[in-house]
């Protein structure tokens, strides 16, 4: 799926849970978003890849994300300090950050919107249910939502 101007977009997952990055790229194909998932482990990498630096220097190894999936709970810097740095850099703000996460806490989802994030999702439990998720966000981050170059 591609943008307006054609050009395909990167979905950048944020999350140091190795099964889960596996799961939700068989839940991308599974469910035919067939964008290139990239991922980093930590709000630290996440960081280095937007800003190109470290081993992302090189802006073909770091392509802009058009959307970030992002983990709260990871080591280093969790997903609350990578969101706050995000929405607050005017070259990275405007890239749709959806929150991705296990927790469900009440204080978890109102900062993260008081940061900026665009949703915020409980990760699904079943595979299935993932790939439900999955195909949804690709129809709607990919597919219908306006997104800048």
């Amino acid at each position: 799926m591609t943008k307006a101007n054609g050009r395909p977009i990167v979905i950048l997952m944020a999350d140091d849970d190795a099964d889960d990055r596996m799961l939700t790229h068989d839940a991308l194909e599974e469910s035919r978003v067939l964008n290139e998932l990239r991922f980093v482990e930590d709000g630290e990498e996440l960081m280095e890849y937007l800003t190109r630096k470290g081993k992302y220097a090189n802006p073909e190894d770091s392509p802009r994300p058009g959307l970030i999936l992002l983990d709260l709970n990871m080591p280093k810097k969790d997903g609350r300090e990578a969101l706050k740095e995000i929405k607050s850099d005017p070259n990275l703000r405007r890239i749709p950050v959806v929150i991705m996460t296990t927790s469900k806490a009440e204080e978890d989802i109102f900062r993260s919107y008081d940061f900026g994030a665009s949703s915020f999702i409980t990760k699904p439990v079943t595979f299935d249910r993932l790939v439900e998720l999955m195909r949804t966000l690709g129809e709607y981050w990919v597919e219908f939502v306006e997104l800048p170059d």
